[in-house]
């Protein structure tokens, strides 16, 4: 995935998941996107190089890191429960809509249920827990 499309797909997919808000608690340069004040997706840029960091369960973390050059551990965030995915060769759209999914499902499955926009289970990939 180019670059300039990592933001843009990801932007995109977060946009569709019921309740999901863009906020920029720190600054105009990081756009943060919540789901009843709590954070899933932060995209912004290190170095020039443009990033996604996204909540992930720590086996698929670690996963994911071992598979995509393109994805790292969380950057400034928990390295167990949080990834960073960068443009690259490796990553493609649909993989990314995935994560992006992903991340808002973990974090909804915190919320308590009466505050939840959707139940998780109509947004989960992976197999029961």
């Amino acid at each position: 995935m180019r670059a300039e499309d990592l933001h843009e797909v990801a932007a995109r997919r977060a946009d569709e998941l019921p309740g999901a808000e863009l906020t920029h608690p720190f600054g105009p340069d990081w756009d943060v996107y919540k789901v009843r004040g709590k954070v899933f997706m932060l995209q912004g840029a290190r170095g020039g190089e443009v990033h996604v960091t996204l909540k992930s369960a720590p086996e698929d973390a670690r996963a994911l890191r071992e598979s995509y050059e393109d994805i790292t551990a969380g950057y400034h965030m928990n390295k167990k429960h949080w990834i960073t995915v960068y443009a690259g060769g490796s990553l493609d759209e649909e993989l990314l809509r995935e994560l992006v999914t992903e991340s808002y499902v973990l974090v909804l499955e915190g919320i308590p249920r009466r505050d939840r926009p959707v139940d998780p289970a109509r947004f989960a990939h992976r197999s029961a827990d």
